[in-house]
């Protein structure tokens, strides 16, 4: 069951910016108030609605991403921001030599707001990200922990079955294939799930690259039902319990989504 969102680009954009209104600023500014002038960036930004909050508040932007039509999207529906100076849109990848030099040491917060479960060598990319950001400069992240019920993105699978099925995701790629082709799945969706199979990832997986890159945690906020479901499917967003929060390995089975406010101990 596809879902509207996943073909009307400017609800997406609309969803994007709402939920980025009501649940990430107010939760990065809970520990990093932000302040007019303040450079943020987000890597995977897409038709760009988390940014507006931001800019909203007098930040400057800089949006990201591998898809051409996708930033094309962003530069319509935020063109005013755009002509004001406020927002700048890049087609890049944030690992070419030009980027780095141009943005190394120049961000107050940078922003991947479900992307890292799509990004590849995550261990790489945090280290790398220390680069970009300022000396107090911090990350927001927020994903969906893999082993969840939809950890797999299964959700915009065209079959009604398929797409609320919970854990299918957690089969052998092989099983999981031959199971998406048996129910019709086109081959541009079924590539994109066994790519998010490739690259989704744990909270306990997450939180050891942390401590690996010597990341400081600021604040954490985990989810028993996403802010963003609200719009897929109606449900009213709902907090993980302190408890199970707590208890490694099996959160990761029944936390949907997880807020992440990092900043680099160095």
């Amino acid at each position: 069951m596809s879902l509207a969102q996943h073909h009307d680009a400017r609800l997406r954009f609309q969803q994007q910016v709402d939920n980025s209104a009501r649940y990430v600023v107010p939760f990065i500014e809970e520990k990093f108030p932000l302040t007019k002038g303040m450079k943020v960036m987000e890597i995977g930004c897409g038709e760009g609605g988390v940014l507006k909050p931001f800019m909203e508040k007098g930040c400057f932007a800089v949006g990201v991403d591998l898809v051409a039509s996708r930033i094309a999207l962003a530069g319509d529906f935020l063109r005013d921001y755009i002509s004001n100076g406020q927002l700048r849109l890049i087609n890049q990848n944030i690992y070419d030599l030009d980027f780095l030099g141009e943005f190394k040491d120049s961000f107050d917060l940078i922003i991947l707001k479900d992307a890292i479960e799509h990004i590849p060598e995550q261990e790489k990319l945090m280290g790398y990200l220390k680069q970009l950001l300022k000396p107090d400069g911090v990350i927001f992240l927020g994903f969906p922990p893999w082993y969840m019920p939809h950890g797999g993105h299964q959700q915009i699978c065209k079959n009604k079955m398929l797409s609320v099925l919970p854990y299918i995701h957690l089969l052998p790629a092989s099983i999981y294939r031959g199971i998406l082709k048996n129910f019709k799945e086109n081959e541009s969706t079924v590539k994109e799930l066994l790519e998010i199979k490739e690259t989704g990832i744990s909270i306990e997986r997450f939180e050891h690259i942390l401590k690996k890159n010597n990341y400081a945690v600021l604040k954490k906020r985990f989810y028993l039902i996403n802010p963003i479901y609200q719009y897929k499917f109606g449900w009213k967003p709902r907090k993980q319990s302190r408890l199970l929060a707590s208890i490694p390995y099996f959160r990761d089975f029944v936390t949907t989504c997880v807020y992440y406010l990092v900043k680099d101990k160095n």
